[in-house]
């Protein structure tokens, strides 16, 4: 039974009728508040009523930064091997298996070259749903291939880091990854070609310990978690209680690893902003 009826017909209203479709809901882990996915999606996935930003990957961050259309990937069709034969729960192989099938992704990581207002860069992001954006071989060597472009072309390179540190599964070759794109970025540097950081949460482990942390510069989402090891281990190791918001990202600039902490929404019109400047 309907609760009222209008007394007119084709009553007209100034704004026009949006048609949502039926759909996901999604509930902020900061607040409680339930978001409709399209509201979600059209506010950069950043909760309304708090402000928090959600994990997104790398598919998003191309469709909020980069110029429509503009974005050419590199390196597309490279996949991990097993060349420990590791087996934890399931065997490495079979994982790696089971993450492409369930994320569309070959690997943690996508590069390639875009505009950003028109700008040329050469861009890297890390996709945390595929094994924790851990860092093995073919990140390394995606991250590494992505700074020789932009020394040949000489655009400026800009890395998304979303990762859990490096992977178990591939041993000493994973911590390998960290010495290999450490000493192409310092190749960079000599070049003078600006490299821009965006950290996002979470950036630990191996990828906070180089890439990372090495660029011109570090800028944050929000509240991102960034460090090394987690605060539950070092918590654990000094048996001493934490600062409030420790490894959070307002935390880290206070203390003068990151520059800039920059809502998502801000993100494209700074980095070209600082572009532009780099550049010059």
């Amino acid at each position: 039974m309907a609760w009222f009826k209008r007394s007119q017909e084709k009553i007209s209203t100034d704004t026009p009728k949006k048609d949502i479709t039926d759909g996901t809901w999604i509930k902020c882990d900061e607040c409680g508040e339930m978001i409709h996915h399209l509201q979600w999606g059209s506010n950069d996935y950043i909760c309304q009523k708090c402000g928090f930003h959600f994990r997104i990957g790398s598919k998003e961050y191309f469709e909020l930064l980069l110029d429509e259309d503009t974005f050419k990937e590199m390196d597309k069709n490279m996949h991990s091997t097993d060349p420990l034969n590791f087996t934890d729960s399931k065997p490495y192989k079979k994982r790696i298996v089971d993450i492409e099938k369930n994320t569309k992704l070959n690997d943690a990581v996508r590069t390639g070259t875009g505009k950003i207002n028109s700008l040329d860069v050469v861009f890297c992001c890390m996709d945390f749903q595929f094994i924790g954006g851990s860092m093995g071989s073919v990140v390394g060597e995606k991250i590494a291939r992505a700074i020789d472009r932009s020394i040949k072309t000489r655009y400026p390179l800009i890395i998304i880091s979303s990762s859990g540190g490096a992977r178990m599964m591939e041993g000493a070759i994973s911590l390998m990854q960290l010495a290999k794109t450490s000493s192409r970025l310092a190749k960079l540097a000599e070049e003078k070609i600006p490299y821009i950081s965006i950290l996002t949460n979470p950036t630990t482990g191996g990828a906070s310990a180089s890439y990372s942390m090495l660029g011109d510069i570090n800028i944050a989402e929000p509240n991102a978690l960034i460090g090394f090891a987690g605060p539950r281990v070092i918590k654990q190791a000094t048996g001493k209680d934490l600062p409030k918001g420790f490894q959070r990202s307002e935390f880290v600039q206070e203390h003068g690893f990151v520059d800039l902490i920059l809502n998502r929404k801000d993100l494209k019109d700074k980095l070209t902003q600082l572009l532009k400047l780099l550049s010059n």
